[in-house]
């Protein structure tokens, strides 16, 4: 259920909140707290508490776009096609590579000959879901059918290692650590976007319930959209806390790996996305839309700004 009041604390107001589990959202949100795991707020949440889900981003998509029951939610970018009538966006939380962002990579022996000849020749790529905004830039990029297999992206490297697909898009820390697997690039994604666009790629977005006024009273997405930039600001203070919450979700991944990915995905952008990141979701979902890949938006972009 959501929007439930805590039996223990009558006038508090508990909140669901879906992240990945992976170094960046993780060091964004752990000062929010999580009754799940007894973690206390580190900042002053008011009246609101929260209860964290980690899930795979594309479960998380598939989820709001679905059932649509957990009151923030992080999502793709691409999927914000598919839930505008139930979520907005926040202002704060976005992860944008501004000139980098998800690769194609495969074994040196597919790799030689390029992804247009992979791609045309029928090579089977290794996606981390057909929602995922990764999935998406592909397209867009390749300008044509792409053959694929989703899977986690967790097993993605292994996958293109042995030989089960013949490339693989990966995202979060492997975007990092794929040449130490023996892979080579074929297609920074993020680069290309920015060479095309000029713009930041805009991966992740954090997104809210368009009800929240109506459950919790005017101006309660505000006040939470706040909170959530409050969150942000604390974790960088709090670097070094923070990396070692988000170490949590980074198993195997040495801690200046983490370290690196969460600079590269919580910037600047991710405070504020403003008129640039807005622009940025624009142009992304516009493009697909143009080209059959998602559904047409039927609002502009504005973004839930803080209280």
């Amino acid at each position: 259920m959501i929007g439930l009041m805590s039996h223990d604390e009558p006038n508090t107001a508990l909140l669901t909140i879906g992240h990945s589990p992976d170094a960046d959202d993780a060091f964004m949100w752990w000062p929010l707290g999580d009754i799940e795991t007894g973690r206390e707020p580190s900042i002053d949440t008011g009246r609101f508490r929260f209860r964290a889900v980690a899930r795979d981003i594309e479960e998380l998509n598939q989820r709001a776009a679905g059932v649509g029951d957990l009151d923030l939610t992080a999502i793709s970018a691409h999927n914000y096609a598919h839930v505008e009538d139930r979520y907005a966006i926040t202002s704060s939380g976005a992860s944008m590579g501004d000139g980098y962002g998800p690769k194609v990579v495969a074994r040196p022996d597919r790799a030689a000959s390029g992804l247009e000849n992979l791609i045309e020749s029928g090579g089977v790529i290794a996606t981390p879901g057909e929602r995922t905004t990764a999935f998406l830039a592909l397209q867009l990029c390749a300008r044509r059918t792409v053959a694929h297999r989703a899977m986690l992206f967790s097993e993605i490297v292994a996958a293109v290692q042995n030989g089960v697909v013949d490339a693989g898009l990966v995202i979060h820390e492997a975007q990092l650590t794929f040449a130490d697997s023996g892979l080579e690039l074929l297609v920074d994604l993020g680069d290309w976007w920015k060479r095309e666009t000029g713009l930041p790629l805009p991966l992740g977005l954090n997104v809210i319930r368009r009800d929240l006024d109506e459950r919790f009273g005017a101006g309660a997405s505000r006040t939470v959209a706040g909170l959530l930039q409050t969150s942000i600001k604390h974790a960088l203070r709090e670097r070094a806390q923070s990396l070692d919450v988000a170490m949590e979700y980074s198993a195997g991944v040495a801690p200046a790996i983490a370290d690196r990915f969460v600079s590269m995905y919580v910037n600047a952008l991710t405070l504020d996305a403003g008129p640039e990141g807005a622009k940025a979701i624009e142009e992304l979902l516009s493009r697909g839309a143009n080209a059959g890949l998602c559904p047409q938006l039927d609002r502009p972009i504005e973004l839930v700004l803080p209280e």
